[in-house]
């Protein structure tokens, strides 16, 4: 009898509890898998090539009836909700990238998620970031026992040879008593320790751009990984906790970036205004309360749209500023901005400018900034006004801007229908809405009937029932004829929005009762999978 439980999801990596017979296992974990799967080492013709043509795998695998149960990229997959998988000879694709992720795909497509993965003879404290990043649980001590065997030090940096165990690089009992064994042992058990503090952070991304550093194959896997956007956007929350560290070239291509970027594009409809100015990011966020945002908004008076250009993002209007991760993350500023995020940032302004015709869009901009909005421009065939070329604070730049907008008819600031429409996809009229509390915590009410406030954990609307029945449609889990008694559990879901993600705001509808509430697992997870939390319920109403 197996049982996979997940507690905390980043990506596609998780921290959980997996169960076998009366043993429990915390993951991602390293132990003696032989002890836990007491049939392993009687399994037959588990050891099948990654690279085998299909003929080869169909023609030597053989299914075993015990767990762990063995996978791969070519064969039909028989493993249940709840089970263990194993992949055999996973440390080979490490070193081709692109098999890597493809196998890694094609194994995700058609497994439960609701699995343990395993990894035999796989994981190094040099690997285990990337290892537990592609979705893996569970790793035995065979690769470090080898390194051991063969005079290797391992670190989360490398493996050196011969490293005398008493040079001070560590302080460990292994490395204190001439035990390289032990110490090989303890640095896995240690970093797999680290690897699950940053899941339950959510920044397990933050330490894998840090730690691929040192070896190529990690950076390309991750490179690979990226595009594979179909896959991993599904998998990325809705939002993580803490700062988004946006300090590598790969930071512009993670699923949250592109998923930004690309739902500004399809989803996020501007204010009715025909002018536009193009203003640069400050390090405080939201950038509202940054000192320079407030002397360019007093320059500009509500005269026209206000677009932030930054990196990694891209364009952030000022109606979504407050949305993950438009108001989390951070990037080292030094005023240089390379080719790659010119040739992105460009990209993605020029398709929203094309999509937005403006009468005027004024470049309020500096540096790195003005050269992507300059690119920009050229790609659209439009021409841009300047009101500075440096110090955008500045009270001269401040000055021109100001008379630039001479003459200007206001706009409506209406933050409430722009993120309406990114986090919904809804075109919702919000003439009649009050607003009430100190930005950024704000609440909307329409009659003195409260629909919306803003939740500081994503910057997105948390709907209470009256602002669920003005979004039309989308977001809705149905469950079976019962009130929920707090969450939801998977079981009980009958239907589910497939553009639902973990974190998302959803709405709970069934026969006996109405629910609101936080979804728990992206709809992927929710349809395919046999247990877990759904959605954290927040709110029933019975009917």
């Amino acid at each position: 009898m197996t049982r996979t439980e997940i507690r905390n999801r980043d990506g596609l990596a998780r921290t959980g509890i997996f169960t076998i017979d009366s043993t429990t296992v915390r993951t991602p974990a390293v132990l003696d898998t032989g002890s836990l799967f007491v049939s392993l080492g009687v399994m037959k013709k588990t050891n099948i090539p990654l690279a085998a043509d299909a003929g080869i795998v169909r023609a030597y695998h053989v299914q075993n009836d015990d767990q762990p149960v063995i996978i791969h990229p070519l064969l039909d997959n028989p493993a249940q909700s709840g089970d263990c998988v194993m992949v055999a000879n996973w440390h080979t694709a490490l070193d081709n990238p692109k098999n890597y992720v493809n196998w890694l795909v094609a194994l995700k497509e058609k497994t439960p998620p609701d699995t343990t993965w395993y990894a035999p003879a796989a994981a190094l404290p040099s690997n285990a970031h990337i290892l537990c990043y592609s979705g893996y649980d569970l790793f035995d001590f065979r690769a470090v026992d080898l390194k051991s065997a063969q005079g290797f030090f391992c670190l989360p940096e490398g493996e050196f040879l011969q490293e005398p165990l008493g040079s001070g690089i560590c302080d460990c009992d292994g490395c204190r008593n001439g035990d390289l064994y032990h110490h090989n042992r303890q640095a896995l058990v240690r970093e797999l320790a680290l690897v699950s503090r940053f899941i339950g952070k959510g920044q397990l991304r933050e330490l894998v751009e840090s730690r691929c550093r040192f070896h190529a194959q990690h950076v390309a896997i991750l490179r690979h990984l990226d595009t594979k956007i179909d896959v991993t956007e599904r998998y990325a929350p809705i939002a993580r906790g803490g700062t988004m560290q946006a300090n590598s070239g790969e930071s512009l291509h993670r699923a949250e970036v592109v998923r930004f970027s690309e739902r500004v594009l399809s989803r996020y409809h501007p204010p009715p205004s025909d002018v536009a100015v193009l203003l640069p990011c400050s390090a405080k966020k939201p950038y509202s309360l940054s000192l320079s945002h407030r002397k360019f908004q007093r320059a500009i008076a509500g005269r026209a749209h206000e677009l932030i250009v930054t990196s990694p993002l891209g364009v952030i209007p000022r109606e979504l500023e407050t949305v993950y991760p438009a108001m989390h993350y951070d990037v080292p500023v030094t005023g240089y901005w390379d080719a790659e995020e010119i040739a992105i940032i460009s990209s993605s302004l020029a398709r929203y400018l094309k999509k937005h015709r403006y009468r005027r869009i004024i470049a309020h901009l500096e540096g790195g900034a003005l050269k992507v909005a300059e690119t920009a421009a050229e790609a659209c065939g439009i021409s841009l006004e300047y009101s500075c070329r440096e110090h955008p604070a500045g009270d001269a730049a401040l000055d021109t801007l100001n008379q630039a907008l001479a003459g200007e008819r206001r706009i409506k600031d209406d933050r409430l229908f722009g993120i309406l429409s990114y986090q919904f996809g809804a075109n919702l009229d919000t003439r009649g809405f009050s607003v009430r509390g100190y930005f950024p915590e704000l609440f909307y009410s329409r009659n003195t009937v409260q629909c919306f406030s803003l939740d500081m954990r994503g910057g997105m609307l948390r709907p209470t029932f009256d602002g669920w029945n003005l979004v039309p449609s989308g977001y809705r889990v149905s469950i079976d004829d019962f009130v929920p008694e707090g969450d939801v559990l998977v079981p009980g879901v009958t239907g589910v929005d497939p553009a639902i993600r973990q974190g998302d705001e959803v709405l709970v509808i069934g026969a006996r009762a109405h629910a609101t509430g936080r979804a728990a697992m992206s709809a992927h997870e929710m349809q395919r999978s046999k247990r877990g939390v759904a959605v954290r319920v927040r709110k029933i109403k019975k009917l």
